[in-house]
């Protein structure tokens, strides 16, 4: 089972089993069996003063339950937000993965790397293994006094396992990785950003380790396994020609992610980026933080009502990159469009800023695509 979030465009891709997004019937039909105890809870909070049940701690509760039924053997579980106070966190994970941290949900987590690492470190359970990516120093201080404390043991990317080589190309990369038990040479990933090959070998570890440390991965396995990879609205190359990446970076660490992928992944093409910000984030770093990946902007507003409004970001964005570079569009839609009509022949379409938005195009694509197909037909 996986269990991510959020969504990019139905809600039934945030639980998979065996790969595939849970059916609407399925996930009808186990809703009607947890929707009366969903009830006799939020009755209890509301008799106690209390408020009743979010929509990610009700999410959660499905989840579990679709899982339970299918049943799984295992379950690959994302925390919703921080982790020690996460709903997710209720169940006993037997390793503890950590991707890169860095300031992002300030409000709620904390102000600091050294706050939102302890928020975050709360999901070791005792006896666990911790596997993490490369880390701010105050992030991995946090995270290996957590791990001395409680887990099992700790293996950290730089120092137990690391990527060897990456060679990039249009169609993905190839890479070799050191890993907690041996090395795997000469792997293909059908994704882009060096960033998505320090993920691989994190993701080849966490499993190592999960399997135990001793236990070599069969190399025919693993090497479908990462042939067939997707992640979507990460660097997702959507079409050639023009060439459309969509990038779901909505933190300025993740902005800065991308500018180097721009560069190193795709040669830096005269690019016309589509930018949408929620409210709650630092939209003048990540704005900063882009300021070299494109020609033209054009600023508009996903479908998210937490979405800053176009006139607003658009005057943030005017402050840094200069008027004559700063276009605007009220929608996904209608941005795409612009975009199509301002790119350079062997230039790119960038969406990102927003997961919300990459997720408004995605779902105008296949909109279309089906149009196309009835058409045909």
């Amino acid at each position: 089972g996986r269990f991510t979030s959020p969504h990019l465009v139905r809600l039934n891709e945030r639980m998979a089993i065996d790969g595939e997004p849970v059916g609407d019937q399925q996930l009808a039909e186990v809703w009607a069996d947890i929707e009366p105890i969903l009830a006799m809870v939020d009755a209890e909070l509301e008799a106690a003063g209390d408020t009743k049940l979010t929509f990610f701690e009700a999410l959660a509760v499905l989840g579990f339950a679709v899982f339970a039924d299918a049943p799984v053997d295992v379950l690959v579980l994302e925390v919703g937000m921080g982790g020690e106070w996460d709903s997710t966190n209720v169940a006993d994970g037997d390793v503890a993965v950590f991707t890169p941290i860095s300031i992002d949900h300030a409000e709620r987590l904390g102000n600091t790397v050294a706050e939102i690492a302890n928020t975050k470190s709360g999901i070791i359970k005792p006896g666990a293994i911790v596997v993490s990516s490369a880390q701010p120093t105050e992030a991995l201080t946090v995270i290996e006094a957590k791990s001395s404390a409680i887990a099992e043991r700790i293996a950290v990317y730089g120092r137990d396992f690391e990527v060897l080589d990456v060679v990039a190309d249009m169609a993905g990369q190839r890479f070799s990785v050191k890993t907690l038990t041996s090395e795997y040479q000469d792997l293909f990933l059908p994704l882009h950003g060096e960033y998505q090959a320090e993920n691989a070998a994190l993701a080849i570890s966490a499993v190592e380790a999960f399997f135990g440390a001793s236990n070599r991965l069969f190399d025919d396995v693993l090497r479908v396994a990462l042939a067939d990879s997707t992640s979507p609205g990460r660097l997702q190359v959507v079409s050639r020609k023009p060439l459309t990446i969509l990038d779901a970076a909505h933190n300025p660490g993740g902005a800065e992610v991308l500018a180097r992928a721009m560069q190193k992944s795709f040669g830096s093409p005269e690019t016309v980026a589509i930018i949408s910000i929620l409210a709650d984030k630092d939209a003048s770093a990540l704005l900063a933080a882009l300021e070299g990946t494109a020609k033209t902007f054009i600023i508009t507003q996903s479908s998210s009502p937490r979405a800053i409004a176009v006139d607003e970001l658009a005057a943030l964005a005017t402050s840094i990159f200069g008027e004559e570079r700063v276009k605007t569009a009220a929608n996904a839609l209608t941005a795409m469009t612009l975009a199509r009509q301002l790119v350079a022949e062997n230039g790119a379409i960038l969406v990102t800023g927003s997961i919300t938005l990459v997720g408004d195009v995605l779902k105008n694509i296949q909109l279309n695509e089906t149009d196309s197909e009835g058409n045909e037909e």
